[in-house]
């Protein structure tokens, strides 16, 4: 996961994407990982600064983790990522 912010989005709501390769599996796969991992960081971006923008890169091991475990993954990695951007400002 990586976080980035810039001057010229200051002030406007956070980015999230995500990079799902073909590691994980066939598109099927890719889509359901990535509509889990979507559902996962939506129930944190209250958390996430404005202006920020983060990327979520899935390891092969989301395809078969369940929702519960991809949001409690994802929860600590989150904080991290914020915490280390508003340190180095």
């Amino acid at each position: 996961m990586h976080a980035n912010v810039t001057d010229s989005r200051a002030g406007l709501p956070p980015r999230v994407g995500f990079v799902v390769s073909k590691a994980v599996g066939n598109a099927v796969v890719r889509n359901r990982t990535k509509r889990r991992l979507r559902a996962a960081v939506a129930s944190q971006l209250p958390g996430i600064p404005a202006g920020v923008d983060v990327v979520v890169r899935a390891q092969a091991a989301a395809a078969s983790a369940t929702f519960a475990e991809l949001s409690e993954a994802l929860n600590p990695l989150l904080h991290k990522v914020v915490r280390r951007l508003e340190a180095a400002r």
